[in-house]
C-alpha cells in the first residue's frame, strides 16, 4: 500500500505502523532522495527490508501524479489501500488571486488521484497478509483440528499458500487460501463482492452466513458434500506389493518422477508449492513401477495435531492396492511424527470412502464446501479451478 509523504510526520508513522502489522508499504518522498533516507529510518526503527519500497513524485503536478498511480497499478493490479498526509493536484493560489472553481482537498488518510483503473472507494476490501505478521489465529482457525481445517497450519508451517483480509491491523474477516482449498471465517458484511475475485474458482469452506456474498461474488456457486475420516483403527487387510513394484518414501530425488504423473495428478503436489516441494518435505510414499511412479500417497495439508492425507494412482495401475499400500506406510510415519492422520474426500468418491475404510480411517464429521466459478464483476480476474 502506498503511503505518500512518508518522509516524515504523520506520513512516516502511518508507513511504519502498517509495515509493522504486515503490510507491504510503498514509501512515498517529493524526490528518491527523501523516499529513501524514510525507509532507511523504518529499517533503523525495526520494519523488516523486504516490506518496504520507494517511489518519488511530486504530488503537486497532476500528471506525475497520474503517472505514479499508473506505474503502482501497473505492479500492483489489485492494490487496495493508499494514505497521504499532504495535497494532491494542483498548489492553492497565491493570496488575493480568484479561485475559478473548489479545490478538491484529500481527506487524512487517503490518497486521491484521477485514474479511473485504481479501485479508490470507501468500504471494506480484502487485502493480502503476510503469515509471520498475522494477527492471533485461535479466533479465526482453532488449531489441532482434523481435516482441511489443518488448511491454516499448513500455510503458517510450509509458507505454502495465502492469507487474505478485510483489515491489516484489525480484521473482520480472513480467508486462508492453499492448493484452491480456502478456509473463509468471520463476519461477511465486511466483504464487498468485487473484492472476493482472488478466491474465485476455488473450494471454498465457509459457515453458511457467508453464502450470500459468495453467491454474489462469483457467476456460480456448487455445494459439495464432504466427510472427514480420522484413523482409528489398523488397516481391514495387508496390502500385497504386485511383483515387479516398489513401495518406498519420496526424496528430493524423486521432483521428476512426480512431475511424469502428468498435469492430471498436479494438485497432489500442489500443497507444497510443486514436485519439488512435495520431494523434499519427506511427508510422502511412492510406489514405483520399471522405475516410473504409478502412485502417491502425501501429507496434504499439515496440521499440529493432525496430517491430512491425499492419494493418487495412474488410471492404469489402478485396482492393485497401490494406494492402500502408499498410505500404510505413509500413516506410520505420521503416527512417527507424534500426528493422527486424516482423510476427507467427496460424499460421491466411493473409492476414496473405500480406501479410507481399508486403511483404518473412520467417519467423524460431515460438511459441505463450494466451488465458485468466475467473479460475477467484469474484469476481475480468478484462476482455473483445478479436476
Amino acid at each position: 500500500m502506498p503511503v505518500a509523504g512518508a518522509t516524515s510526520g504523520v506520513g512516516w508513522e502511518t508507513a511504519r505502523i502498517l509495515a509493522e502489522r504486515g503490510a507491504a508499504v510503498l514509501v512515498h518522498g517529493r524526490t528518491a532522495e527523501e523516499a529513501r533516507a524514510a525507509t532507511g529510518r523504518l529499517i533503523a526503527a525495526g520494519v523488516s527490508e523486504p516490506h518496504l519500497c520507494t517511489h518519488a513524485t511530486d504530488l503537486t503536478d497532476s500528471d506525475t501524479a497520474e503517472a505514479m498511480v499508473r506505474a503502482v497499478v501497473g505492479t500492483r493490479p489489485h492494490l487496495d489501500v493508499r494514505a497521504c498526509d499532504e495535497r494532491v493536484g494542483p498548489a492553492p493560489p497565491a493570496t488575493g488571486e480568484r479561485l475559478k472553481r473548489p479545490q478538491r482537498r484529500p481527506e487524512p488518510g487517503v490518497l486521491v488521484a484521477a485514474f479511473p483503473h485504481t479501485r479508490l472507494r470507501k468500504g471494506p476490501t480484502m487485502i493480502e497478509l503476510l503469515p509471520h505478521r498475522l494477527p492471533a489465529l485461535s479466533r479465526w482457525f482453532p488449531a489441532g483440528a482434523p481435516g482441511p481445517a489443518a488448511l491454516a497450519e499448513h500455510v503458517l508451517a510450509t509458507g505454502i499458500g495465502r492469507f487474505w483480509a478485510d483489515h491489516a491491523v484489525q480484521p473482520r474477516a480472513i480467508a486462508v487460501n492453499c492448493a484452491a482449498h480456502v478456509l473463509l471465517r468471520g463476519d461477511p458484511g465486511a466483504l464487498v463482492p468485487a473484492e472476493l475475485a482472488p478466491l474465485g474458482s476455488r473450494y471454498i469452506e465457509a459457515p453458511a452466513r457467508f453464502l450470500p456474498v459468495l453467491g454474489a461474488s462469483f457467476d456460480r456457486i456448487m455445494p459439495w458434500e464432504r466427510m472427514v475420516y480420522i484413523r482409528q483403527e489398523e488397516p481391514t487387510s495387508l496390502a500385497r506389493t504386485p511383483k515387479g513394484v516398489t513401495v518406498r518414501r519420496i526424496t528430493a530425488a524423486d521432483a521428476d518422477s512426480l512431475a511424469a504423473l502428468g498435469p492430471g495428478a498436479a494438485w497432489i503436489h500442489a500443497s507444497w508449492g510443486g514436485p519439488a516441494g512435495l520431494a523434499g518435505s519427506e511427508h510422502a510414499w511412492e510406489a514405483f513401477h520399471q522405475g516410473e511412479a504409478v502412485a502417491v500417497a502425501c501429507t496434504y495439508f499439515l496440521g499440529s495435531a493432525y496430517e491430512d492425507l491425499a492419494v493418487v494412482t495412474a488410471p492404469d495401475h489402478r485396482r492393485r492396492q497401490l494406494a492402500l499400500s502408499c498410505v500404510t506406510a505413509l500413516c506410520a510415519d505420521v503416527t512417527a511424527r507424534g500426528h493422527t492422520p486424516s482423510w476427507s474426500c467427496s460424499r460421491h468418491n466411493r473409492a476414496s470412502r473405500l480406501l479410507a475404510w481399508n486403511a483404518g480411517f473412520r467417519l467423524v464429521r460431515e460438511y459441505v464446501h463450494h466451488a465458485t466459478g468466475a467473479p460475477a464483476v467484469r474484469g476481475m480476474p480468478g484462476t482455473k479451478i483445478p479436476a
